[in-house]
């Protein structure tokens, strides 16, 4: 029994063996709680601090930071019409031509018997006592979209007047989409003539007007504007409102001229200084900074000075020293606004801002040294070396030189070669030529004999040939093409015919094949042309819009202010082409924005444009405070890294133009207008500024074509995409695709004529096309011009300009 109790019994080899508890590839909460010993990291408890804010906390923070925004919302407010800040500026836009501007202008100043009125240069200042506010009117001419635009860039509040019938004309019409794209302002809808009109029908009328006043401003209602009452309602809605932000203006200086001079330079007969007056808003202008004139280009400052309010809220009680009597200080005085200047700031040439908007290329850039006597004579005597060490008899064409002679190859298979190349050179002479004639696309060329003509009857009516006397038929022609044109392309996009005179790998040696246009790889430093080396590139653009829009650099002159600018070296064109009844806005700039560089705008054709824009054709852009004349390249807006070439501007989609132009930061309007033959203008196309960017690629593709000539199975022989054997060797690694879907690659060339053997991943139908991409970069050309001293004179669009060609008539 003892030994029985002594013997225990002994796992073998094969007992089952549990896993041990895992607790994962990290440490367990308890683990990490005992290694800290209670320390927390300062990084933690500011996270568990703000993940472990109360309740009323929480309330308390959102209840400050809506204060904080109601507190710069009133300081925004209280910095516009008060005695410290500038005069709340009115734009008085017609939007109509029967409108009467100065009838409505005499109606807001009459209204209220205890404001003042005064008159500078065209402006009428409005100090309104019973609301506390000053206002200054500005009457734009109906017509003249260029004053309306500028006016509405820099205006506070934009004064609608409509009609009473149908509210706006076509003018009126495309001025409120081109305001609405460049950014409202805060407005206001006035129409007269209500009271002129029966008692039953002034409701039914202002209904009609409310109707279509929703579709534009559907906050707004209809004010009229007939009587005292009337005007100060009016007057008190524009003091009350509530300002709106435009980013682009808020970030930058800008000024509406009030007083304009110009002292010629004396040691120049072209040029000369000009003397801006006016109001600054926005944010602060520095001296050493650089002044926009829209249409004139850049231009430095010398000096700021701050002048006396023309228009006081308050007017000052000046007391004369040789008589007793007071006189009050209205601010017409020029004698006393001269010797009340004081000069804020003169400009430092060590820290002002440079004028130069192009790099200056260096030709030598990237060359080797030139060699200095020594190391040549050093050098033809090792050549002498070695070629005593290396002599040997060579058969070469009489009058050949030592250096010819070391050229030449003495064996017999590269003198074949040799005698090939030279055979083909002429040939190759002769396709560079062709390549040359044939510079653009094969699908541009249209030919002019598949027009069909037909003789038609002419009446003896004097109103038809009246008509057909206006006509162009030229021009008829032309805009016929482009339409064809257009609707071919729509019909076969990117598809080109592979010249039967010119070898294709001549046609298409700038082309390239990607195996796919999305992840492919496409370096943006390739091949750049000569232009690029005169441009200006952010290593992050991004970064640097940041950086430059929440830095605040010199203030010489505060928003308020009433100053007066100094702009030097301004041309004398400038003061023979300036208007006083047309408003001069200028715009001062931020830091890099006068440097050259590739800007993308996103843009959307207007519908009342009918007539395609090519890529390439110069249009007029308006990008902020700039009106320049430019040609764009224009691109799919699309995601990734390379973005597909179009040829014309889409009708439905949004595209994105490329042009060479100042740097300007975004958020930013763009318009895009084309000048007619005539002079005219038609509103092309509105977006907003994308940023600069020098390497976004854009490839244009062009899509070669053939058709199945014998189908077996999977294999094809496909003709007509090529016409030699050459060809298709040099485009045999470029994968090939059908209208169906299907996916091949060439195998071998079959015969001398073009004919090759595919291979697809399945059975090509007889009714497909078999397609080949090539792609290349394009760029934009350098065609920005700054100056456009001529306004823009819209053209408005008619039943012939709407007119669109059927299907039958482009056939």
């Amino acid at each position: 029994m003892a030994a029985d109790s002594a013997h225990s019994h002994r796992s073998g080899s094969l007992k089952q063996k549990n896993k041990t508890h895992k607790t994962g590839r990290h440490r367990s909460k308890g683990a990490i709680d005992n290694e800290l010993k209670g320390r927390v990291s300062a990084k933690m408890a500011s996270k568990r601090m703000r993940r472990e804010v109360k309740k009323a906390d929480r309330r308390h923070q959102a209840k400050q930071h809506l204060m904080k925004k109601r507190e710069e919302a009133v300081m925004r407010k209280r910095n516009i019409g008060t005695s410290t800040g500038a005069p709340q500026l009115v734009a008085i836009v017609p939007l109509s031509e029967e409108i009467d501007i100065n009838k409505v202008k005499s109606q807001l100043i009459s209204c209220d018997e205890s404001s003042t009125v005064t008159d500078q240069n065209g402006l009428t200042n409005l100090n309104v006592p019973r609301f506390k506010t000053r206002m200054t009117f500005m009457s734009l001419p109906y017509g003249n979209l260029t004053a309306i635009l500028d006016a509405c860039r820099v205006a506070d509040t934009v004064l609608c007047v409509m009609s009473l019938d149908g509210a706006w004309d076509t003018f009126g019409d495309l001025c409120l989409t081109c305001i609405f794209a460049q950014g409202l302002p805060a407005n206001v809808c006035v129409v007269q003539g209500l009271a002129n009109l029966p008692t039953k029908k002034q409701m039914e009328a202002k209904k009609k007007l409310q109707k279509l006043l929703d579709k534009r401003f559907p906050d707004k209602k209809v004010q009229p504007l007939d009587s005292n009452q009337d005007g100060i309602m009016v007057l008190r809605q524009i003091s009350n409102q509530k300002p709106r932000d435009i980013m682009y203006r808020n970030h930058r200086p800008h000024l509406l001229a009030r007083h304009v001079t110009f002292d010629p330079d004396p040691q120049s007969t072209v040029a000369g200084t000009l003397k801006v007056s006016g109001f600054l808003r926005g944010c602060p202008l520095s001296v050493n900074g650089l002044i926009n004139l829209p249409g004139y280009g850049d231009f430095q400052m010398s000096q700021i000075d701050l002048s006396p309010d023309p228009c006081p809220l308050n007017p000052k009680v000046r007391k004369q020293k040789k008589e007793n009597s007071m006189q009050v200080d209205d601010g017409n005085d020029m004698n006393a606004m001269e010797e009340d200047v004081k000069v804020l700031g003169k400009a430092d040439p060590a820290l002002q801002t440079s004028l130069q908007a192009e790099v200056i290329p260096d030709p030598m850039e990237g060359e080797q040294t030139w060699p200095t006597e020594e190391e040549i004579a050093e050098a033809e005597a090792l050549q002498k070396t070695v070629l005593e060490k290396r002599k040997f008899k060579k058969k070469v064409p009489k009058g050949t030189s030592e250096y010819q002679a070391a050229w030449i190859v003495d064996d017999s298979e590269h003198e074949v070669d040799s005698e090939e190349s030279e055979g083909s050179g002429d040939e190759m002479d002769e396709e560079f030529a062709a390549m040359e004639d044939s510079e653009e696309d094969s699908d541009d060329d249209e030919d002019d004999d598949a027009i069909e003509t037909e003789t038609m009857t002419m009446t003896e009516i004097d109103d038809d040939a009246k008509y057909d006397e206006q006509m162009d038929i030229e021009a008829e022609k032309s805009m016929f093409e482009k339409y064809k044109a257009e609707r071919l392309h729509v019909q076969f996009p990117d598809e080109v015919d592979t010249p039967m005179d010119v070898s294709a790998r001549v046609r298409f040696q700038k082309f390239r094949g990607l195996k796919s246009f999305r992840t492919s790889t496409w370096d943006p430093k390739e091949n750049l042309p000569s232009d690029y080396a005169r441009i200006f590139q952010f290593q992050n653009f991004a970064r640097t819009k940041k950086r430059i829009l929440n830095e605040t650099g010199e203030e010489t002159a505060l928003p308020g202010w009433y100053v007066t600018v100094h702009i030097t070296n301004v041309p004398r064109i400038f003061m023979d082409n300036f208007d006083v009844k047309k408003p001069l806005v200028i715009f001062g700039l931020l830091q890099y924005e006068q440097k050259m560089s590739v800007v993308h705008f996103a843009l959307k054709k207007h519908h009342t444009c009918k007539e395609p824009i090519k890529s390439k054709d110069m249009l007029v852009f308006q990008v902020g405070c700039r009106r320049f004349y430019a040609g764009a390249v224009f691109s799919q807006h699309t995601l990734g890294d390379k973005q597909k070439y179009e040829k014309y501007l889409s009708k439905d989609d949004v595209t994105v133009a490329s042009v060479f132009a100042p740097v300007t930061f975004p958020p930013a309007a763009v318009l895009v207008f084309k000048e007619n033959s005539d002079g005219t203008h038609t509103f092309v196309a509105m977006g907003s500024l994308l940023g600069a960017n020098p390497d976004r690629i854009v490839a244009k593709r062009s899509v070669l074509s053939g058709h199945p000539f014998k189908i077996n199975k999977k294999k094809s022989v496909v003709r007509y995409m090529f016409f030699n054997r050459e060809d298709i060797l040099w485009f045999k690694p470029v994968e090939l695709h059908t209208k169906w879907g299907r996916r091949g690659h060439i195998k071998e060339p079959i015969g001398t004529h073009g004919h090759m053997k595919c291979v697809f991943d399945g059975q090509l139908k007889s009714q497909d096309t078999v397609l080949m991409n090539l792609y290349k970069r394009v760029f934009p050309k350098w065609t920005y011009d700054a100056f456009m001293s001529t306004d823009i004179n819209l053209q408005l669009p008619s039943q012939d300009d709407c007119y669109e060609y059927s299907d039958e008539e482009m056939e």
